[in-house]
């Protein structure tokens, strides 16, 4: 008996309905939870019916039902393989929002993040693994990073028009790692304030809170952006040293700021010492039609921060820093800069899909996140939310108007019904406000979008 067959179909028996459905179930979700590899091959028929005490018939029809699907792949003479369908290999949206992710409901749409990239991932890790041999005979020993990523980083800087040089760059096990070790480096008063947008991603107000930051909310909208009359008021006011910022294509709201508001944001800090953190990380995901020019905020005290995980993938976990070559050498001796660095294998993956074949990566994501953007957008239309179509990022922010239900309400009926929302609360900075929007995504699939947006009106008409 194929014993390791056996173990990672589990219990399939106890799935409801006929035992060839069940058994083709079993088969799809071992090889999504990667308990059957793809690539697998599966015995003869025969020795397959015997293995798992069935009529030859039932296995027949239920490979047949797996063949159909697209998760196995059958040529004559070399038995059949299972595999994952080019419906999920070819998507940007994760396979886990169309199954719950790890929430429970039916329907997560809590998180802004995409698949990888599956073909040409493979095939930079492929590449990847035949060039660590000269790595495996080095320590292992965290450094800045790897010399040829730091350089393809510094390239891509100065080829947007800020000159870049490799000892500039630091590279990081993701733009939170980046942010942690910087915030250990400089948030050295803790009587000043950190001047941070509110809304303000959860993610970073975590790494601020856990850091025992005082916060400094100024707003950003999606309509109208950056107010930087009340944003340097609050910096004179108030004298925060440092500052978080996402200028490009801002989570929550998908604002974009604009070339005069990043060279006030620049001079602001200049003018009165403050440090101003850029995160970068959806700059590459411009949804314009072309993607814009606009130049990175910069200036001589700014820090730029940036990360694969929105671009290509969240499981790819590589970020950096962009600084002076000064700091980058104080932040390489801070204790927490090797707790806070990639492994060199993910490093060498993220050379691979920064080199060639990025461009056509970056159109054909832009491509689809577009698509599924408008038809969200349209999905709302006529509810009486109020929206601006954001020019880039993943997701759309929602606002419920005043008579309706508050999100955090709104979002316990859609949990009842199977749909995992995140409302507006969870980006407040101040925890306070807020209270009348949600974050949707636009990364899943149009099919699951138009689920969710039919879900979020019947719990609205409660």
């Amino acid at each position: 008996m194929d014993t390791g067959l056996v173990a990672a179909l589990g219990d399939w028996r106890a799935r409801p309905g006929p035992l060839a459905r069940a058994l083709a179930a079993a088969v799809r979700d071992a090889v999504v939870d990667g308990r059957l590899p793809a690539g697998t091959r599966l015995p003869p028929e025969r020795e397959l019916a015997r293995t798992l005490r069935l009529s030859r018939g039932t296995v027949v029809a239920a490979l047949s039902l797996l063949r159909a699907d697209g998760w196995l792949r059958t040529r004559h003479g070399s038995g059949s393989a299972v595999r994952l369908p080019a419906r999920l290999t070819e998507r940007t949206a994760p396979w886990s929002l169309d199954r719950g992710g790890a929430l429970g409901a039916d329907l997560d749409l809590t998180l802004a993040v995409t698949a990888a990239p599956h073909d040409a991932y493979r095939a930079a890790l492929a590449r990847a693994a035949e060039l660590t041999a000269p790595l495996l005979v080095d320590s292992g020993v965290a450094t800045a990073g790897l010399p040829r990523l730091r350089a393809l980083l510094a390239d891509r800087y100065t080829r947007a028009g800020l000159a870049t040089r490799p000892e500039q760059i630091l590279v990081t096990a993701g733009a939170q790692a980046a942010l942690t070790l910087l915030l250990d480096h400089l948030h050295t008063d803790r009587t000043a304030p950190v001047l941070v947008e509110n809304p303000a991603h959860p993610g970073a107000l975590a790494v601020l809170r856990a850091r025992r930051a005082r916060l400094l909310p100024v707003p950003v909208s999606a309509a109208d952006g950056w107010d930087t009359a009340r944003l340097t008021t609050a910096v004179r006011r108030h004298r925060p040293r440092l500052a978080y910022l996402v200028p490009d294509f801002h989570d929550p709201t998908g604002a974009h700021m604009d070339p005069a508001a990043r060279r006030t944001v620049a001079a602001l800090a200049e003018r009165h010492d403050l440090t101003v953190l850029a995160d970068e990380t959806l700059r590459d995901l411009d949804l314009r039609t072309p993607p814009g020019t606009e130049p990175h905020l910069a200036g001589a005290r700014v820090i730029q921060i940036g990360s694969v995980s929105k671009t290509l993938w969240s499981g790819l976990r590589v970020g950096w820093i962009r600084a002076g070559a000064d700091l980058v050498r104080q932040l390489r001796l801070r204790p927490l800069q090797a707790q806070l660095a990639p492994p060199p294998l993910e490093q060498l993956i993220t050379a691979e899909l920064l080199g060639a074949p990025l461009p056509a990566l970056l159109a054909d994501r832009r491509a689809r996140l577009r698509a599924q953007r408008d038809h969200l957008a349209g999905l709302l239309a006529g509810t009486g939310w109020t929206y601006t179509v954001p020019a880039g990022g993943l997701s759309l922010w929602l606002h419920l108007g005043g008579t309706g239900p508050r999100a955090a309400s709104l979002a316990a009926r859609a949990a009842a019904r199977g749909l995992a929302l995140s409302p507006g609360p969870r980006f407040a900075a101040d925890r306070a406000t807020l209270t009348r929007h949600l974050r949707l995504p636009f990364t899943a699939t149009p099919e699951t979008l138009t689920r969710a947006v039919e879900l979020l009106r019947a719990c609205d008409t409660v």
